[in-house]
């Protein structure tokens, strides 16, 4: 049955301004913008189907899945349109999208998913970039065109009934009611599992990753355990989130695989800061997307590219490329913006500009291991504010070890081994990235860069910054790094900037804090062409040490 609009607060969500989200480019100037394609957008029919009309019933204990999920299909079979929550509390179990339609929840209304797990069935699906069996997503559509969910309401994952806490991320009292809550705790006392099934999932190692010979009635031991990301758009055309609240998630928040044309605009993500895999969006072998205008609040990273793991994300060969994040707040969260770990299809062309990151564990964080592959290339950042970084500022590092970028309190983690290894497909490359204009307001450290030996990051342009920190500059197996225009306030001066192994470094501009220690400390046998100039080398107390083979003739003052 077809209804007709009733609201015109419907009309303006369902028909999306036509523009491209490129075509702004006053604030990008120089950057080769231009090149990139528009993302194509969605428009909807102005038909409305009200899910109450489909027996919803919002008094907080009645299970609408039956109601929401009918009331789509009907919704797309009649040529699409508009699903309408109205205001108040819908609780439900999975909500599946369909093609053409544009779920919409009016302002106070909240999606409340069921914290009963039997709901939820064991689905084949992805997981941190591999084939997996989890418990189907909350929201999730598959092979879709034209889709949205927006308005001003709130949908909520119901999370803590899934997640597994860990004891240091609470207060004596937050943990002490956690376990008067039920569940299990670790041999160790550490962390605490909401089922038995849960606890003995952590137990398995790869757990739910799709393992030959095995189906899906293999998992149901562990099923507690298989955490599904909230809303989960897989090889989905012309997408839009916009306006909604996504929270409490079980594991990643938003997650797009294989989209193309996806818009993510005025949304706000959030989870509390101690949800392990608490991710806010994680776009994953994606195309031409844009993010901007949204706040991430989280327990993971905030913003994240991803684009598949080892061997299954290099087969897949689909990086995640042409992407716009603007305008954009990220508080709480592993990091602000982020590439990797699993990137071993590769990224390209990521544009982030004017962005906020407000006590992140890391500001900018670029992740690889051995093992994933893969290329990420041309990322563009410029107009980056940060306050209160617990990590580093900026960070490339290639030696990533799937723990937490800050050590809980009394933590012992020892620096990885330096071995050099021979250079296959599974050797991943971090390569011409363009860094400018940044202000950073208190961290660990200014600028960590970590390469391979067998494989430097290389051709890194870092310029116009302002960078207060306890620890200034690190720089190991890189080449083709410069940095130009570069204010380090640090704590420590002894020294300012640390290199390892690297070459054809630029350190152009470069000013410190007056009688610093040692301005350069150079390390290991392989440097070569560090050059510096207009740069007052004579206010620290000691120019440079030289240790471990390393060679005077490396560092060249202009």
């Amino acid at each position: 049955m077809k209804h007709t609009s009733i609201l015109s607060t419907i009309l303006v969500a369902s028909q999306f301004i036509a523009m491209s989200a490129f075509s702004q480019t006053a604030s990008l100037q120089n950057w080769p913008i231009e090149s990139l394609p528009a993302v194509k957008t969605t428009s909807f029919k102005t038909d409305t189907f009200n899910i109450v009309k489909y027996g919803a019933i919002s008094d907080g204990k009645t299970i609408n899945t039956n109601s929401i999920n009918t009331a789509i299909a009907e919704c797309s079979k009649n040529g699409g349109g508009v699903v309408l929550v109205p205001t108040g509390l819908w609780v439900t179990g999975p909500i599946e999208l369909k093609s053409n339609v544009n779920l919409h929840l009016k302002s106070d209304a909240v999606l409340s998913f069921s914290r009963d797990f039997n709901q939820y069935k064991l689905v084949e699906t992805n997981w941190e970039g591999l084939a997996a069996v989890r418990n189907q997503s909350p929201i999730s559509g598959t092979n879709l065109e034209n889709i949205a969910i927006t308005g001003k309401g709130i949908i909520d994952g119901n999370g803590d009934a899934w997640r597994m806490v860990k004891k240091d991320k609470l207060t004596d009292s937050q943990w002490k009611k956690l376990l008067a809550s039920g569940g299990v705790v670790s041999e160790d006392k550490r962390i605490w599992y909401p089922s038995e099934s849960s606890f003995k999932g952590s137990k398995v190692k790869g757990a739910g990753v799709i393992a030959s010979g095995k189906g899906i009635n293999n998992y149901e031991d562990i099923k507690d355990f298989l955490r599904p990301n909230m809303v989960v758009l897989a090889n989905c055309k012309r997408v839009l989130l916009e306006g909604v609240v996504f929270q409490n998630s079980p594991a990643w928040n938003l997650h797009p695989l294989m989209c193309e044309d996806l818009i993510v605009r005025d949304v706000h993500v959030k989870n509390p800061w101690y949800a392990q895999n608490g991710d806010g969006i994680d776009v994953e072998s994606c195309k031409n997307v844009l993010i901007e205008n949204s706040v991430f609040d989280v327990g993971d990273d905030g913003i994240c590219i991803k684009s598949g793991r080892d061997e299954e994300g290099r087969k897949r060969a689909m990086p995640t490329e042409n992407v716009l994040v603007r305008n954009c707040t990220v508080y709480h969260a592993h990091g602000g913006f982020v590439v990797g770990s699993e990137m071993s299809g590769g990224a390209r062309n990521l544009f982030v500009t004017d962005c906020t990151f407000m006590g992140t564990d890391i500001g900018l964080r670029f992740k690889t291991t051995r093992g994933r592959g893969g290329v990420v290339e041309k990322v563009y950042v410029k107009n980056i504010t940060m306050k209160d970084i617990p990590g580093e500022a900026i960070l490339f590092d290639m030696y990533y070890e799937a723990k937490d970028p800050v050590p809980l309190t009394g933590e012992q983690r020892e620096a990885p081994k330096v071995v050099k290894l021979p250079v296959t497909d599974a050797t991943p490359q971090f390569k011409d990235f363009y860094v400018n204009n940044v202000v950073c307001d208190g961290a660990e450290k200014a600028i960590f860069v970590r390469g391979l030996p067998e494989m430097a990051i290389h051709n890194i342009s870092l310029e116009n910054m302002t960078l207060q920190a306890k620890v200034g500059v690190e720089i190991e197996e890189a080449a083709q790094i410069s940095l130009k225009n570069i204010h380090l306030i640090t704590k420590e001066t002894k020294p300012v900037i640390r290199i390892q192994n690297s070459s054809a470094l630029s350190f152009d501009d470069i000013r410190y804090n007056d009688s610093a220690d040692l301005l350069f400390s150079v390390n290991g046998d392989r440097n070569s062409g560090i050059n510096v100039s207009n740069t007052n080398t004579k206010s620290a107390k000691s120019l440079s040490e030289f240790n471990f083979g390393a060679n005077k003739k490396a560092l060249k003052i202009k």
